[in-house]
């Protein structure tokens, strides 16, 4: 009886210690394996690839999606019709909460290369014609035609880049440029008021 008892021991010492192996024999069910055993592909595959693989991957985001803490996608398109209507687009962003420090910051960074600390247009880049870019950049100060433009026109450029200035749309978000423009006018209005003529109604001092 003893042997019997030390035999089944050794032979359950045996199966625990087989359990106990890192191999695993059995890989089990999984629930929605399509999901928990994606197929791999390259990064950057075509999507033309994946379309043939039998994969419905097409690199775009579901129309509408909006990212979180992003405003409204801007809704016109890089043509002549869309630039026209951009006239009619007010900023959403009320001046008394915009950061002006930050959105001075924002302006610095990636527009003060071209358009100088002071909008003037004599950046790094056009230094009193003494840099390297042939033409002096747009003046946002002092041209009557810059301090005209509507915020709605000047989002249109910053999103999409008009003439020799390329789009800031993957550098600034949507409402990060609406806070460069904002900064831009803010300092647009202190020089149209500066400049303002005297009212030629009042009556002259004795």
């Amino acid at each position: 009886m003893k042997r019997i008892s030390i035999f089944c021991g050794m032979l359950t010492g045996l199966a625990l210690l087989s359990g106990c192996s890192d191999v695993r024999r059995d890989t089990g069910s999984a629930y929605m394996p399509d999901m928990a055993y994606s197929r791999a592909y390259e990064t950057y595959a075509s999507t033309e690839a994946l379309t043939k693989a039998g994969v419905n991957y097409t690199a775009t985001p579901v129309n509408g999606t909006i990212a979180r803490g992003e405003m409204p996608a801007y809704p016109y398109k890089n043509d002549s019709t869309g630039y026209a209507q951009s006239d009619n687009v007010k900023n959403p962003l009320e001046v008394a909460s915009v950061d002006m420090t930050e959105a001075e910051r924002l302006y610095l960074v990636n527009c003060g290369i071209c358009h100088g600390t002071k909008l003037n247009g004599n950046g790094p880049l056009w230094n009193d014609g003494n840099g390297p870019y042939p033409s002096k950049p747009a003046a946002l100060v002092g041209d009557a035609k810059y301090e005209a433009m509507t915020e709605g026109m000047m989002f249109h450029s910053l999103t999409y880049g008009k003439n020799a200035m390329g789009s800031y749309a993957s550098q600034l978000s949507t409402k990060q440029r609406w806070m460069v423009i904002s900064y831009v006018k803010s300092k647009q209005a202190k020089t149209t008021k500066a400049a303002a003529p005297a009212d030629s109604t009042a009556a002259p001092k004795p």
